[in-house]
């Protein structure tokens, strides 16, 4: 049996990883509150546990009620007359009654604050099999409407619960950004056995060539090489290391904005790569004397690899630079700073249209800060 981490105080990984959630969290819910475009507003948590550990540090399930509340319970009062979901589902039922009395705390003392005689938000509990309850016809209903927005947190034990059929159905599901939890020491340590390979097919991961460092990174591109691809997908992975071992998140949008979000969370953890709690990519490989924050290994292979697109024709524009740093992992901001220096050393040259050297997001692009650039022969 797994180990129940609520039972004890959570350890530094097991930290970042709720950080992380916290984080992606709170960039997504002030997007979709203010958002006309959507109905319904579902936030899932498959894998809720009891919602705190032994010191009452909060779990997944209460950070994200914590996040929607916001400062002063700003949320709260703009959520008015704006439908907010928040699912929550445990599989052990000891733990699934933990979580209600913990959830109907936090809520009665959040109303002593707002002076509310109710919560402005809709609160469900679930003590179901991950799959049945995935896989339940209401919830189906739900991921599969374009007019409602959904945010799904799957935390789940190990691996076997998000394989690839799950992840393939999580792509397709409308308006709906999803982070998952991942043992990928695990897979790599018994990528032989017949018991992952049931879920996973390890024999398209080459763990072999690689440093376990970066198994999760390669689990990751797993995934990655699933999506069709004349599909517009974005997905990113975050390395954890504990102990020996390596796990990690897996982060999927339709959605540029949303990976734009996701990364900054991952860089503002991980300043050289923002993708790992660790050196990833050696950046720290000759000590921490030579350590210089402006230069990343991961930014320069990025650099390259855009001057070889741009060299290609591959690249042509802005848009499609921008779209390659969010793919890529990178930051817009980057991209704009590198295609700055380009031309400032005389590398490229734009053919049309104009640099608005303000602007790296693509959300805030308008007509005429789209631009086309080549090789200057």
């Amino acid at each position: 049996m797994a180990k129940d981490i609520n039972k004890s105080r959570f350890d530094h990984a097991t930290k970042i990883k709720l950080e992380i959630f916290r984080e992606s969290f709170k960039e997504w819910l002030p997007v979709f509150i203010h958002t006309p475009y959507v109905n319904k507003r579902y936030i899932y948590d498959f894998f809720a546990g009891s919602g705190m550990d032994s010191e009452k540090n909060f779990g997944s399930p209460l950070i994200l009620l914590d996040e929607a509340k916001g400062e002063n319970l700003m949320y709260c009062s703009k959520s008015d007359g704006k439908k907010i979901v928040f699912a929550f589902n445990e599989k052990i039922k000891k733990k699934s009654k933990e979580l209600e009395r913990n959830v109907s705390q936090f809520i009665g003392n959040c109303l002593q604050n707002c002076q509310r005689e109710k919560c402005v938000y809709d609160h469900h509990f679930g003590n179901y099999d991950f799959k049945d309850v995935f896989n339940r016809p209401n919830v189906l209903e739900i991921m599969n409407n374009k007019k409602y927005s959904k945010f799904v947190l799957l935390d789940q034990y190990g691996f076997k619960e998000v394989d690839s059929d799950i992840f393939a159905r999580l792509i397709n599901f409308p308006k709906t950004d999803f982070i998952f939890f991942i043992s990928s020491s695990f897979i790599n340590r018994f990528q032989n056995h017949e018991s992952i390979k049931k879920y996973i097919e390890t024999e398209k991961i080459d763990f072999k060539k690689s440093e376990p460092k970066h198994c999760h990174k390669l689990v990751s591109q797993y995934f990655k090489n699933t999506i069709p691809k004349n599909k517009e997908y974005y997905l990113h992975q975050f390395s954890i290391k504990k102990g020996t071992n390596y796990y990690g998140l897996i982060f999927g949008t339709s959605h540029s904005l949303g990976m734009e979000k996701f990364l900054k969370v991952c860089w503002s953890q991980d300043k050289m790569a923002g993708e790992a709690n660790f050196d990833i990519n050696d950046d720290f490989k000759l000590g921490t004397l030579f350590y210089e924050e402006q230069f990343s290994n991961k930014i320069q292979k990025y650099r390259e690899e855009l001057y070889i697109k741009i060299l290609n024709k591959e690249i042509v524009s802005n848009i499609q630079g921008l779209k390659f740093a969010l793919k890529y992992g990178i930051q817009t901001k980057n991209y704009l700073e590198i295609i700055l220096d380009l031309i400032q050393k005389d590398k490229i040259q734009i053919t049309k249209g104009k640099i608005n050297k303000k602007i790296s997001s693509i959300h805030r692009l308008k007509d005429n800060d789209i631009y086309e650039f080549c090789i200057k022969e």
